[in-house]
């Protein structure tokens, strides 16, 4: 099961962003991956945490950028045409996220 886990989470973390910029953004191909795999610079916020790392806690609302209100600024960030890649690239990160904690 942990083996799914992990495979589950890093696979959204790192797969999902390349079809996202294969399909969508084709012409700027390595720019948008780039982007999307970006956003799990998100996770900066575990630093504040005791412990840093816990594999069996669920980041989302336990970390402040994984927060409800965050997660919401996200969805906000992927509907504004200007902003729409670097929102995407934070709601796949919490996908990811979410996906991890209901292995839990």
């Amino acid at each position: 099961m942990e083996v799914l886990r992990f495979l589950a989470h890093y696979g959204i973390h790192l797969i999902a962003p390349i079809g996202i910029a294969f399909f969508y953004y084709r012409s700027n191909f390595k720019n948008a991956l780039f982007v999307l795999w970006a956003g799990i610079l998100i996770d900066i916020d575990h630093v504040i945490a005791d412990p840093i790392f816990d594999s069996m806690r669920c980041s989302i609302g336990f970390h402040p950028l994984h927060s409800y209100w965050m997660i919401g600024a996200y969805l906000l960030l992927a509907f504004v045409p200007k902003t729409r890649l670097i929102g995407l690239a934070l709601c796949v990160h919490i996908l990811a996220d979410t996906v991890d904690c209901l292995f839990l």
